[in-house]
């Protein structure tokens, strides 16, 4: 069996953003040369999340507002986290609700997926660099 790690790293903008990294583990999976097998994608932030759905830009804002509605920003003191001087409680909760990673099945070296599958990484605490890492296994 084969493994193949990568980090992807992003530069984010914005408190919060989605970007699709599709193309990005594709090229991931190009360079593993794995056929067969399995692959991980896991934000490794923990006010980030990995999360696979459609890229359509209403849904994208239906999350924004959901999550915002679930978990709202303002005002910070209503989180107990935020008392250390932080201000990012709401984003450890998004993130706890849109997830940590993805598993992909890789099949004749293709990610395995069904129609309009898309793998995107949400950042609910961003405006400096994060990454993400990527790890294959398989033959």
């Amino acid at each position: 069996m084969k493994s193949f790690r990568k980090e992807l790293w992003f530069n984010i903008k914005y408190r919060r953003e989605f970007i699709n990294i599709t193309s990005q583990i594709e090229e991931c999976l190009a360079q593993s040369g794995i056929q067969e097998g399995l692959i991980l994608v896991n934000a490794m932030h923990i006010t980030a999340s990995v999360f696979i759905n459609d890229d359509e830009g209403g849904l994208h804002q239906d999350y924004e507002k959901w999550l915002e509605h679930l978990a709202p920003h303002e005002p910070i003191s209503q989180y107990k986290h935020n008392n250390t001087g932080e201000d990012n409680g709401d984003a450890h909760l998004k993130r706890q609700i849109m997830g940590r990673e993805v598993v992909v099945a890789v099949t004749n070296g293709m990610l395995d997926f069904g129609p309009w599958e898309q793998i995107f990484y949400g950042e609910f605490d961003g405006g400096r660099k994060k990454r993400v890492l990527v790890k294959i296994i398989g033959e």
